[in-house]
């Protein structure tokens, strides 16, 4: 059985930009893994890291992140996986960014976490042995997504990787920010179109996510009307050779 690995900066990211390639792999006999890099418990989180939980509603006695690593669960579950693994590292607002802005600046000089993520995935992959993995871009420019890539290329896997355009960065801008863009450009663009099911799949996973929606896309029926706009396509760099047979059809 092939296996595929989902390499999430955060709880939600896999679901949101590659969940119909996952599910579609997973109906078609893979084993596929999301995991995630940051889903670490922060006790008594302060200042911005506090902000980023009660503005979704969520008082300070909370555990956030377990909240987040429970929906993930769920997500995975929706598009018919295996149980997602979570890494113990910390989130941005926890490693010294303070503000929104921050979050999609550059990143600080004193943020070193892709060293210590880049001996942690080749563990993961060496444990795994993924036929593919997935992982993003870092469109829109998340200091978090900009370590993950860092850190993955830090490893230079041999395995074929799927480098996924980040939703619902791709469509919050006209002309996003993509700072990484200059490590994709030789590689080729690949565009996969899902049916119904897979749809409907990404669609429930998606929603699984209930302490973001609202933040990301206003609501249940903001996320469903996205997603409908996406036309049921997700988009992707590819480094090396998809493996053979590969289920999920090409699309424009």
């Amino acid at each position: 059985m092939p296996t595929a690995l989902a390499l999430s900066p955060h709880l939600d990211d896999a679901a949101f930009s590659a969940g119909g390639l996952l599910a579609t792999l997973a109906a078609g006999g893979w084993r596929v893994v999301m995991a995630t890099t940051f889903t670490q418990s922060v006790p008594d989180p302060k200042g911005f890291a506090l902000a980023c939980q009660l503005d979704k509603g969520l008082g300070p006695d909370i555990d956030y992140m377990a909240l987040r690593r429970t929906e993930d669960q769920a997500a995975a579950d929706a598009l018919g996986i295996a149980a997602p693994l979570h890494l113990p590292f910390r989130e941005a607002p926890h490693r010294g960014y303070g503000s929104a802005p921050e979050l999609f600046a550059e990143v600080r000089d004193d943020d070193t976490i892709d060293r210590d993520l880049a001996p942690a995935l080749a563990d993961l992959i060496a444990a795994e042995t993924p036929d593919l993995i997935l992982a993003p871009q870092a469109v829109g420019g998340h200091v978090d997504h900009v370590q993950v890539v860092r850190a993955l290329r830090a490893v230079t896997p041999a395995t074929p990787i799927l480098w996924w355009r980040d939703f619902p960065y791709t469509v919050r801008e006209a002309s996003p920010k993509e700072p990484l863009a200059p490590l994709h450009a030789a590689s080729p663009a690949r565009a996969f179109a899902f049916d119904g099911a897979a749809q409907a799949k990404k669609l429930a996973a998606c929603a699984a996510y209930a302490s973001q929606i609202g933040f990301q896309f206003g609501g249940a029926a903001g996320l469903a009307d996205q997603l409908a706009r996406e036309n049921g396509i997700e988009r992707f760099r590819l480094t090396g050779r998809l493996p053979e047979p590969f289920p999920a059809p090409d699309g424009p």
